[in-house]
């Protein structure tokens, strides 16, 4: 894993581009990321008080002291931080004359609560009418559910995705990680870029963005609805196993490690047969189509792991490999990062930082070949950029003492 240095004065494609995020957690984080590894002047917008709520989910080992959050130094890299008491109208004056002067203004507060606050769309388009406005939901912000919380947990067991996911003599199992989050993040980021393509290349105005968590991860789940109106049949979980495709599966080798086998092709499962010693079962009516092999899955999946339990993982890997079966290692975040792959195409880095010598981290995605993204700057401490962030909307250094002392920043 190679260490990076920052490059604050990097040139990038969204050089330019200004984000007010008011949001909190993941989606919303998610979707700045992407915008400030490439370039965005991403401002995060915190209270006072604590801040975003990213910085106190807090993962506590060796490398890592109490009280530092992993997911902000990751999630919050390349970002800017002022804070401002957006209780007090001083506060929402200073927030109004900053959306003057940006592109996008992010928000996650449950549907009607920016209104509430006086900062309806119809507020910010009226002093900036080119900003795009993202709204963060769960739910969206219409609908019977609108006023509903909206974690992201909930959106994964109501998506159908908990339901697909697991085995089916088992519960429905929901993701370890905030996917229906990051998801939204991804496509609030791609929605952003639209928007903004649009007001630059057609003149169009601002507009609002409504990005609620449900739909995107919806989105990703398959023809899962189509399938269920025309067959009236609801799909059972299948564990590691696809219900369209076979062999596809993970095995255990001889050292107790895991190898996951897709062979969803016909060529490429005949290539199988002929590696485990068995072409003979290409002719076999039990796997001589892929519907025979779905209807015979438990057999077929016996013969694969009878033969992979003999090797080792690397000796599977290597013999595997070499007969060009698409097959790979199942490997923990131990193993990943020491992979010669991870290593040489710097997916993961090490980056300096204020309080971890050399922070590990992914690398910036995607790759663009001409005008790539940039590790600018760490993750802020709360405030870190309000007097400058200020300066820019003429508020002098003796203003902004006055404010601080009043606990409006």
């Amino acid at each position: 894993m190679h260490a990076h240095r920052f490059e604050p004065d990097a040139s990038c494609p969204l050089d330019g581009i200004k984000v007010l995020d008011l949001s909190r957690l993941v989606a919303g984080n998610m979707l700045s990321l992407m915008l400030a590894d490439f370039g965005a002047e991403v401002i995060k917008v915190e209270d006072p008080i604590g801040g975003d709520t990213l910085r106190h989910w807090k993962e506590y080992s060796d490398e890592f002291p109490e009280g530092v959050s992993a997911y902000w130094k990751v999630y919050a890299r390349n970002k800017k931080s002022m804070t401002l008491d957006l209780r007090r109208s001083e506060g929402l004056d200073l927030l109004l004359r900053l959306v003057e002067t940006a592109d996008v203004f992010i928000e996650s507060f449950r549907p009607g609560t920016l209104e509430k606050m006086g900062l309806a769309p119809e507020t910010l388009l009226a002093r900036n009418a080119k900003i795009v406005i993202v709204r963060v939901s769960g739910w969206g912000q219409t609908g019977p559910y609108r006023d509903q919380p909206g974690f992201g947990s909930l959106v994964e067991a109501m998506s159908g995705y908990a339901a697909k996911n697991g085995y089916e003599n088992l519960p429905p199992m929901l993701p370890n990680l905030a996917l229906a989050d990051m998801i939204a993040g991804l496509y609030g980021a791609f929605s952003t870029m639209v928007a903004l393509r649009a007001a630059a290349a057609h003149a169009a105005g601002g507009q609002v963005i409504d990005l609620s968590l449900l739909e995107p991860l919806l989105s990703i789940l398959g023809p899962d609805a189509v399938l269920y109106q025309l067959t009236k049949q609801v799909p059972s979980r299948t564990g590691n196993r696809t219900s369209i495709a076979a062999p596809r599966n993970i095995y255990r080798t001889k050292d107790g490690g895991y190898l996951a086998l897709s062979a969803s092709i016909q060529s490429m499962t005949a290539r199988l047969f002929e590696a485990i010693g068995r072409p003979e079962l290409t002719d076999d009516p039990r796997f001589r189509t892929n519907s025979d092999r779905l209807d015979h899955v438990e057999e077929l999946d016996a013969i694969i792991q009878e033969y992979v339990g003999r090797y080792t993982q690397a000796e599977n890997l290597a013999y595997f490999r070499q007969c060009s079966v698409t097959i790979g290692p199942v490997y923990d975040i131990a193993q990943l990062v020491e992979d010669e792959h991870i290593v040489e195409r710097d997916i993961m880095i090490r980056v300096p930082d204020q309080q971890i010598d050399s922070l590990p981290m992914h690398n910036i995605v995607p790759r663009l070949s001409v005008t790539p993204g940039r590790l600018r700057r760490p993750a802020p401490e709360l405030g870190e950029n309000t007097a400058e962030i200020l300066s820019t909307i003429n508020v002098s250094s003796a203003q902004f003492a006055t404010l601080k002392e009043q606990g409006i920043v």
